[in-house]
């Protein structure tokens, strides 16, 4: 069975990996079908599903597949062109690597801003409700919203969120738009005149966080040029090349020393080593500072996969001094 060539991706407007794997389709030219994950398509789902989770891409040739870095990868290899992996070597890993901070720490800073204050809260659930139900009544919407909220503030802790590593989470994220905006001065994309892999991952975290108002004021207030980057990232095109490593790092470094090596490597880190463990908490000091939480399984997978990347690089001189330069070479070693 074949469906002519489209895609089909079931998704949400408020999954950080379902838009961003939609906007990695408009940006590669892929014929598919945005189709919104509710009870009306429940039962195809369930046909290509192997987990509960969004998105889901059913390819042209009716396969299923889940996961918004294995879907990306997976079409890439078999859709290469326009890339999105600069020709520079250390430029090529660092693109991957911000991919998997934004997926896995970025996804903290969603999912904290998104679920921690009362307004925030009553926003994203009654959009969750609406989208999960569009057609009922006003009385039975606010049912739904009260039921999502209250599912939703129960499970921060699963991203890591509480009393203690919430205000590391607010001040990681204010530095990071803050950041990015001074590097994405002058650039279209994170590197250079088209987006890269690291571009899709992390905007898919931003652009949610964006469409919350707590998270959404503080990137319009305070970082007008990431603001811009996130509106061109809905639709994403190549207008000119990648950039060498030698013109990114000036302006990338900070981030990647602050954000990624101090702070996300070292967590995923001790996340690993306690689900090794079999640990039912961890405590890990990120920057100066105690982070206790409940530990991650994807993570630790996710981790595994970012090592075998790093570990199949042939020529490793010049990228191991790029992130020996800004603290993230050990973790990648193992």
């Amino acid at each position: 069975m074949t469906n002519q060539g489209v895609y089909r991706i079931y998704g949400s407007e408020m999954s950080p990996y379902s838009v961003k794997v939609r906007s990695y389709f408009r940006y590669k030219g892929l014929p598919h079908q945005w189709l919104v994950r509710n009870a009306s398509n429940q039962t195809e789902f369930q046909k290509y599903a192997k987990l509960p989770l969004i998105p889901l891409v059913v390819t042209p040739a009716d396969e299923g597949i889940q996961d918004s870095t294995p879907i990306i990868e997976r079409v890439e290899a078999a859709q290469p062109s326009p890339s999105i992996h600069p020709d520079d070597p250390v430029a090529a890993f660092v693109s991957v690597l911000l991919e998997e901070f934004g997926d896995e720490w970025g996804n903290k800073w969603m999912f904290h801003y998104r679920w921690a204050r009362e307004v925030d809260q009553t926003s994203a659930a009654g959009r969750i409700a609406r989208q999960q139900q569009p057609r009922t009544n006003d009385a039975t919407h606010a049912q739904n919203t009260a039921q999502v909220r209250a599912r939703m503030v129960d499970r921060v802790w699963f991203v890591g969120v509480n009393a203690q590593t919430a205000p590391q989470i607010e001040a990681s994220f204010e530095r990071a738009i803050e950041l990015l905006d001074r590097h994405l001065t002058g650039r279209a994309y994170l590197f250079g005149g088209r987006p890269a892999f690291a571009d899709f991952g992390l905007w898919g975290q931003l652009y949610c966080a964006w469409t919350d108002p707590t998270a959404g004021a503080l990137i319009e207030g305070r970082a007008p040029t990431l603001l811009a980057w996130i509106q061109r990232m809905t639709w994403p095109r190549a207008d000119g090349a990648f950039e060498a490593w030698s013109t990114l790092a000036p302006t990338l470094n900070p981030l990647l020393e602050a954000d990624v090596g101090k702070l996300f490597l070292p967590w995923s880190v001790a996340n690993a080593q306690a689900i090794a463990r079999n640990d039912e908490t961890f405590t890990v000091t990120l920057d100066g500072k105690t982070w206790t939480q409940k530990p991650q399984k994807y993570h630790a997978r996710s981790l595994a996969a970012l090592r075998e990347k790093y570990a199949k690089i042939a020529a490793k001189p010049a990228i191991d001094a790029a992130l020996g330069a800004v603290g993230c070479l050990e973790a990648l070693r193992g």
